[in-house]
């Protein structure tokens, strides 16, 4: 393969793709409205198509003038975006959608693809905009690319769970850097067990080329951190890429209750264990990024970058309310 369309290709995901296509001499072009700042305007090795993916006419042109070797789909939230897409680009070499382990819908540990139950989708589901339906819609896409591979098109999905790194927008993580920089001690949900695999944005990049390259048309491959760690872990992990300790205070629903708030208002607490197999994607090559590198290069970032990730949890004033009253019990 020589050329690469990544739909999407500016923000998180498709930037880190589009650094891993450039260092692999893929001859890339992206494609997006051009409502974000673009990462590659200066970087003549980057083309650029501007058009809205959800109308085909303007995926059709964006055919016409790329004709690409692999397709990688970054920016497909509902199921027609994969239906267009995967028509339209259906004598590519490699089609690759981006899905999620929200997809799953069983809580089995691990999930493993092929075995692990999906998630249903209405027809309301597949056009809302909800998170609510998120992980219905991706298992859509999941299976519109199942059934485009039936038919010949070499099309393929890929499902991290939640992704950190460099340039993440959505701060979840950037919450915890936060709190472990700037306090002395810091609420924690439950007992720090919470177990919710992570994956770094550079090996969710690596994993979709593989893919891409090497993989099998109408199969999905889970991409992921090999060593998923606890919340507790995730912490020590941040602690000692800032050179610090925090005091951490563990919380039950009922403690969190005092200020009204719930273990699920904490940004990566999930109650049930999340955590994929990786095995079938490791088979292509694929290894990940040792935890502390990888976070390492995410604290740096995100200090460097000023994220705080205030929006994504408790505020302050609501945790030193609840802290005061824990210190008097």
């Amino acid at each position: 393969m020589d050329t690469a369309l990544v739909i999407g290709g500016t923000r998180f995901i498709g930037r880190h793709l589009v650094a891993e296509l450039l260092a692999h001499d893929y001859d890339v072009t992206t494609f997006n409205r051009g409502t974000h700042d673009n990462p590659f305007a200066d970087d003549d090795r980057v083309a650029r198509v501007e058009g809205d993916r959800t109308e085909r006419r303007a995926l059709l042109d964006a055919k016409r003038t790329v004709d690409p070797d692999a397709v990688f789909d970054c920016v497909a939230y509902k199921p027609r975006d994969v239906e267009s897409a995967t028509d339209i680009f259906g004598d590519a070499d490699a089609y690759v959608y981006v899905s999620s382990g929200a997809a799953y819908a069983a809580e089995e540990v691990p999930k493993r693809e092929g075995e692990t139950r999906l998630e249903s989708c209405s027809a309301e589901e597949a056009t809302d905009d909800s998170s609510a339906t998120y992980g219905a819609r991706k298992a859509a896409g999941d299976r519109i690319v199942f059934e485009a591979a039936a038919r010949g098109v070499p099309a393929m999905a890929v499902r991290p769970p939640v992704v950190y790194g460099p340039h993440d927008y959505t701060e979840r993580l950037a919450y915890w850097v936060e709190r472990v920089a700037e306090r002395d001690e810091i609420v924690v949900p439950g007992d720090g067990t919470n177990l919710w695999q992570r994956v770094y944005v550079e090996d969710v990049a690596r994993g979709l080329r593989l893919v891409a390259e090497d993989g099998e048309p109408g199969e999905a491959y889970n991409v992921g951190d090999r060593n998923a760690v606890t919340l507790d872990g995730m912490l020590d992990l941040i602690a000692d890429a800032l050179d610090t300790s925090v005091e951490r205070s563990y919380t039950s629903p009922r403690e969190l209750s005092i200020v009204d708030l719930g273990p699920g208002e904490f940004p990566l607490y999930r109650d049930a264990p999340h955590v994929l197999d990786t095995t079938k994607i490791a088979e292509l090559g694929y290894e990940s990024t040792p935890p502390a590198e990888a976070m390492q290069r995410t604290v740096d970032a995100h200090r460097e970058h000023g994220r705080t990730g205030d929006d994504n949890g408790p505020d302050r004033e609501t945790e030193d309310r609840l802290l005061d009253v824990l210190d008097t019990v």
